[in-house]
């Protein structure tokens, strides 16, 4: 069976090294040296003052936003997992929801500002796919209207946007490293901020908002992550850029076989050195889709609706606003099988399968 994604698992001795180091210690989770080890690596890599590794990557959007005081209407994609409009509704805040721009598949910048009303504090926009948004034209809207930014940049990490980390954008950035993703911990996510005096807030706020038995200062929560997810991240991290590479092979030769005639996938931005995390393609309808769903799992090949269902579209969202490109795309796109050691002849059967049953 081909999934739509295979962990990378990294040289088993690698990892069973810390395994031991941490048993012999007996220090197993709360900050342990393994993962400030992991912290330490993290922000050299990526070229961050302030990360915070965390229990997922949920909780890292849900600390985010209780960092920042976000109350009332929070302005965000419907083209999302549904992690990032659960995490606004979880803080007892409104999703306003902003239709995407049919390229991208990212929140359209040109159409956030119409949805800002008093109650607005901030946009919580998600790098889909990894794919940048527009970035500049955010932050000039978040300024004007004193709003605050953060970036769901689950999909983002190893993506550089202008010689930056793509993660080193907005007011808070999180990212997941779940076990799916580019760089993985099995579980785990982190916090990346650009303001030193959320410093200590941020690590406290995963830490259930006190320090020692003496300084409840917030209402915290557990966000923390343990030595064993974190020694993980320290056996992966060196073998990230091999794995970019090798899920660009994968990548190029969907675009080499698939038949853009009839296809079409987001277009990524300009100055961006992506990651390859993932591989959309939208069909000519749900239809076609659904065919060409059904042919795929008929040889055992399993793809995935991502992202579907559009979130706008969710019963339980308290407001329900029409977002027509969004509900549109969700509907016809399927992520393909991606991922390291995926071979070739595969590939070529899958690009041929789905390209034989493009037809409605």
């Amino acid at each position: 069976m081909i999934n739509v994604t295979k962990t990378f698992l990294p040289d088993q001795e690698e990892y069973l090294q810390y395994v031991r180091e941490i048993w012999e210690r007996g220090y197993l989770t709360n900050n342990g040296p393994v993962l400030q080890k992991l912290e330490t690596q993290l922000k050299d890599y990526l070229k961050v003052d302030h990360l915070y590794f965390c229990g997922n990557g949920t909780i890292v959007l849900q600390i985010a936003i209780k960092a920042l005081e976000i109350t009332a209407e929070v302005i965000t994609t419907p083209f999302s997992y549904c992690a990032t409009s659960n995490a606004i509704l979880w803080e007892h805040c409104t999703p306003i929801f902003v239709d995407i721009d049919p390229k991208t598949f990212n929140i359209n910048a040109a159409l956030i500002e119409n949805s800002i009303t008093p109650a607005t504090t901030a946009i919580l926009a998600t790098h889909v796919y990894g794919n940048p948004c527009d970035i500049e034209a955010i932050e000039v809207i978040a300024k004007k209207h004193n709003l605050k930014v953060i970036y769901d940049a689950a999909h983002a990490f190893g993506v550089t946007y202008k010689g930056r980390s793509l993660l080193s954008f907005g007011d808070i950035s999180t990212c997941s490293f779940h076990a799916t993703k580019v760089f993985h911990t099995i579980e785990g996510g982190a916090l990346i901020s650009n303001h030193p005096e959320l410093d200590r807030k941020l690590d406290m706020l995963r830490a259930f908002g006190h320090s020692g038995d003496e300084h409840y200062l917030f209402a915290g929560i557990n966000g923390k992550n343990s030595e064993f997810h974190a020694a993980m991240g320290l056996v992966n991290l060196p073998h990230v850029p091999k794995i970019i590479q090798a899920r660009k092979a994968v990548f190029d030769a969907y675009d080499n076989l698939l038949n853009w005639d009839i296809l079409f996938k987001p277009t990524i931005s300009q100055d961006v050195e992506y990651n390859y995390a993932y591989y959309p393609v939208v069909f000519p309808s749900e239809e076609v889709m659904f065919k060409v769903m059904d042919a795929l799992r008929v040889e055992e090949v399993i793809p995935r609706r991502y992202f579907y269902p559009s979130l706008n579209t969710l019963s339980f969202m308290p407001k329900q606003i029409a977002c027509p490109v969004s509900e549109d795309i969700s509907v016809r796109v399927l992520s393909l099988p991606l991922y390291v050691g995926l071979p070739y002849s595969d590939i070529e059967r899958i690009a041929g399968i789905i390209n034989g049953h493009l037809l409605p």
